[in-house]
């Protein structure tokens, strides 16, 4: 598994060298944009707008717009000696809290912690330590040029960081639209709701859930590759046009109500012949 970063982790005088790997993967299927006419890849020039020539990357500097056309201009040392002062540092778990305390809404990316050389014993005390608590560690760490928040936990045996979102990266919930202020349900809509909550619950089987358009168009790609005839896969059942809140709630209760298997029919008992 490849290292995208080597560093090292403590909690009060305990040091930890580490690897961070990446542990999600995106499999979204990228696309390419095509000229129509000859089915040549279409390529993104930078231009300057005012010099009209296209700039090379040595040409290009970064900068700051902080009102409308004025720029304050960073220089690529100031961001490099930025950027190792804040990465040199160790990583220091600053709060354990309980994970239930953390809405999912600030998780962002998951990373695997594995112990570098003579960290394992660190390492096997960090984890079997927050396992035992029931607790997760609160710390900051810089990765690609940010200051990231991050949550480090157990999962499966391995020490996981997952970065999480400051407080003001989150938008407010009170910002929505159109959010009812109350809930104006009876408590027959609200029964019936939590019997079709009930009905559907199951214990949660990551394996069963797929990426079915990913999957069809893949299917799409190759059949169109080796030139096979395309099938139309079988359409859905169409989406009921039921706006009466509880006739939509019985539907959906009688279509998700498991099925009873037939009864079995009792045989009569044999009567013995009388000699």
């Amino acid at each position: 598994m490849h290292t995208m970063w080597k560093g090292s982790i403590s909690f009060g005088l305990v040091n930890i060298p580490i690897k961070l790997h990446t542990a999600t993967e995106d499999k979204d299927i990228k696309l390419r944009n095509l000229h129509k006419k000859c089915h040549s890849p279409i390529k993104y020039e930078k231009v300057c707008p005012v010099c009209d020539v296209e700039i090379k990357s040595e040409e290009i500097v970064r900068a700051y717009e902080y009102t409308t056309g004025k720029f304050v201009v960073l220089e690529d040392e100031d961001l490099e000696k930025l950027k190792k002062e804040n990465e040199d540092r160790a990583v220091e778990i600053i709060d354990f809290v309980k994970m239930e305390e953390i809405d999912p809404i600030y998780f962002s990316r998951a990373y695997y912690m594995s112990p570098n050389e003579g960290g394992g014993k660190a390492y096997s005390l960090l984890r079997k330590a927050m396992a035992e608590s029931g607790r997760v560690g609160i710390a900051k760490i810089v990765i690609r040029s940010k200051e990231q928040l991050a949550v480090i936990r157990v999962f499966e045996n391995t020490l996981v960081m997952e970065t999480i979102h400051y407080p003001d990266e989150v938008r407010k919930a009170l910002d929505v639209p159109n959010v009812p202020a109350e809930d104006k349900v009876t408590d027959k809509e609200l029964q019936t709701a939590v019997m079709l909550i009930d009905q559907l619950t199951t214990k949660f089987d990551p394996a069963k859930y797929t990426d079915d358009y990913r999957t069809a168009l893949i299917e799409l790609i190759e059949a169109k590759r080796t030139g096979k005839e395309l099938v139309t896969p079988a359409e859905k059942e169409p989406v009921s046009n039921v706006t009466d809140l509880m006739a939509a709630l019985q539907a959906s209760i009688d279509k998700t109500k498991p099925k009873k298997e037939p009864a079995k029919r009792k045989r009569a008992p044999v009567k013995k012949k009388q000699a």
